[in-house]
C-alpha cells in the first residue's frame, strides 16, 4: 500500500485497530517493529487516560490485510513442577 493512498481517518491508534480488527495490540506493535506495517507520530493532545500520552498511530488498511492471514498461536500450558 502506497503512502498516497492513505486519508487521515485511516490512520488510528492500537487500541482502535484492536477493535476494528480482533487483533491484539502486542501483535500490531510487533508487525510493526518486524516493519511489516508503518508507524505514524500520534497527536500529542489526545491522552490515553493512564497518564501517557499516544505517539503512535497506525494505518488501518495495513492492519486488515494482515489481520486477514492472522491466527492466534495458543500458549503452552505451564509444567507442573
Amino acid at each position: 500500500m502506497s503512502l498516497y493512498d492513505l486519508y487521515a481517518h485511516d490512520l488510528v491508534f492500537e487500541h482502535e485497530a484492536t477493535e476494528a480488527t480482533g487483533v491484539p495490540g502486542t501483535v500490531i506493535r510487533k508487525w510493526a517493529s518486524r516493519g511489516k506495517i508503518r508507524r505514524f507520530p500520534g497527536r500529542s493532545a489526545e491522552f490515553a487516560g493512564t497518564g501517557h500520552e499516544r505517539i503512535v498511530m497506525y494505518a488501518l488498511p495495513e492492519i486488515r490485510e494482515r489481520a486477514a492471514t492472522y491466527r492466534p498461536m495458543p500458549q503452552r500450558n505451564p509444567k507442573a513442577a
